[in-house]
């Protein structure tokens, strides 16, 4: 990856909506992967080439009823519409491997989630080319704006549209504006060479994660599902 660097103009977006929010016992519900594709040469208001891949799996257990009430797929539209998860889960690994071998900046926001649960359902899956996690450079980069930083809300302050939120395919395109809008704002994010990228993410979002840690011990309240590792979770630790 050293010689690589992220660019708008070659992504490939990707979301999940699943059956909870533990990444190391989530199931997939769905799966959505856009390639993105824009000649750097376009001038403003060109559109950019859009190549959507959409699952819908049936996770093998039942939905739970308040993550169905986030994503709106229930336990019935699974099992009826929906493939094997563990065939969701190979090809949603098969297309990502074939978006980093085409070059393309993976842009993932919170990508330790996602990530995570396809490393924990297909164990063999490992990181082969550049992340791009809006998540971890808006916080690190903009530390100490006030507030929450779910997708919705940063979406908002960097006036990216967001319809239909938590579905999948959805959220990874206002991903994807997102992660252009941050270039944007931050143009070293262009000329950093992706080895660095990676490992300067992989740092920064320790550095948040073990400050709040240290907040959270500090103030007598739990801390031990504060995690530091990116862009994959190692295996639990108890603190």
């Amino acid at each position: 990856m050293s010689d690589s660097f992220f660019t708008p103009h070659h992504m490939c977006s990707f979301d999940l909506e699943t059956t909870g929010p533990n990444p190391r016992t989530a199931r997939i519900v769905t799966s959505s992967c856009l390639d993105i594709d824009l000649p750097e040469s376009s001038s403003t208001g060109v559109e950019p080439h859009l190549v959507t891949h959409n699952w819908l799996a049936d996770p093998g257990c039942d939905i739970p009823a308040e993550a169905t009430a986030v994503h709106g797929i229930s336990t019935e539209q699974a099992r009826r519409e929906g493939s094997p998860h563990a065939k969701v889960v190979k090809e949603t690994v098969a297309h990502l491997y074939t978006a980093w071998e085409e070059g393309r900046t993976l842009i993932v926001y919170n990508a330790s989630f996602d990530l995570t649960i396809l490393q924990h359902w297909e164990p063999t899956f490992e990181v082969r080319g550049l992340v791009l996690d809006p998540y971890v450079v808006d916080r690190a980069l903009d530390k100490y704006r006030k507030g929450k930083r779910t997708l919705g809300i940063v979406c908002e302050h960097y006036q990216v549209s967001l319809d239909n939120a938590h579905n999948s395919d959805a959220d990874a395109w206002s991903a994807a504006q997102l992660a252009t809008r941050l270039a944007d704002v931050y143009p070293q994010l262009l000329t950093t060479p992706a080895d660095d990228l990676m490992a300067l993410q992989t740092e920064w979002h320790r550095e948040r994660q073990q400050s709040l840690r240290e907040y959270l011990e500090r103030v007598r309240r739990d801390s031990h599902s504060v995690e530091t590792e990116w862009p994959l979770l190692g295996p639990l630790v108890q603190h």
